[in-house]
């Protein structure tokens, strides 16, 4: 069920990155400094160029690697149901079917299939595949293993779900179809995400804030805030707030591309 969406300035915090820097063998220095506070209810886009962090950002989060130096702090602690992550791809098991890929995130926390499957099917149902439940990966188009990635991360209804350009191999009309979905789907389930990517007019449809990055070390140079109201539809694309705000970012992303270290 969806919650209500406070104001930015009035919601709780999930978490913080403080003073975060994060370096690589043979001394690359991907993240310098990189602040980030995660607030409930959030949308929020990492947009830079390649190689200025972003993707470096969400594996810290996800406790896929740790930092250098800094911290990364959960408001109240974490436990195994705060978070889920959706990759570039789909990664799914070939041999398992659908409802069973969705199923991981319970098989590794030790639930059997039959005292979850209610929760599988729903999360099935909320991104439209509930009839492909049995089907297997090399049955569905890349749109669909990408639906069935996103059940995955959201069927234990986290706190947080990470988004790696999960939409990035993706044709412009299922992406936009994606997006659109995206959103819906999170009004149901009242999430809070944090998305990558390198796309100025994905960021400006999906977000509330759009966190700029420069490259060469990564690290925050500005934040934008969309203040246009959920849900939005197809309107919004050809709307004159809409071209502003992408102006806006597609200006703020030149400016990070000329940042000198």
């Amino acid at each position: 069920m969806s919650k209500a969406r406070l104001p930015l300035d009035e919601r709780p915090t999930v978490l913080t990155m403080n003073h975060v820097e994060k370096t690589f063998a043979g001394n690359v220095v991907a993240l310098k400094d990189m602040h980030l506070q995660v607030n409930d209810g959030d949308f929020i886009s990492l947009l830079g160029p390649s190689g200025c962090g972003k993707s470096t950002a969400l594996r810290l989060i996800a406790g896929l690697i740790h930092p250098t130096s800094g911290n990364i702090r959960w408001t109240g602690g974490q436990n195994a149901d705060d978070l889920g992550i959706v990759f570039q791809e789909p990664t799914l098991m070939p041999w398992a079917t659908v409802a069973q890929n969705v199923w991981l995130p319970f098989r590794l926390r030790g639930q059997g299939y039959g005292a979850v499957k209610d929760e599988i099917l729903e999360a099935l149902r909320l991104v439209g595949l509930e009839k492909f439940q049995n089907s297997y990966p090399r049955e569905l188009s890349g749109g669909m293993k990408m639906r069935v990635s996103i059940a995955r991360a959201m069927v234990t209804k986290p706190r947080l779900i990470l988004m790696d350009e999960p939409f990035a191999a993706l044709d412009e009309i299922t992406r936009f179809k994606l997006n659109n979905d995206l959103l819906e789907l999170k009004e149901k389930i009242g999430c809070t995400v944090v998305f990558v990517t390198h796309s100025v007019f994905e960021s400006v449809f999906l977000s509330d804030r759009i966190i700029v990055m420069a490259a060469r070390p990564g690290r925050v140079i500005r934040e934008l805030h969309v203040d246009v109201a959920y849900p939005r539809h197809e309107e919004f694309r050809t709307s004159t707030e809409y071209a502003a705000y992408t102006r806006q970012a597609s200006d703020a992303l030149q400016d990070a591309m000329g940042v000198a270290a």
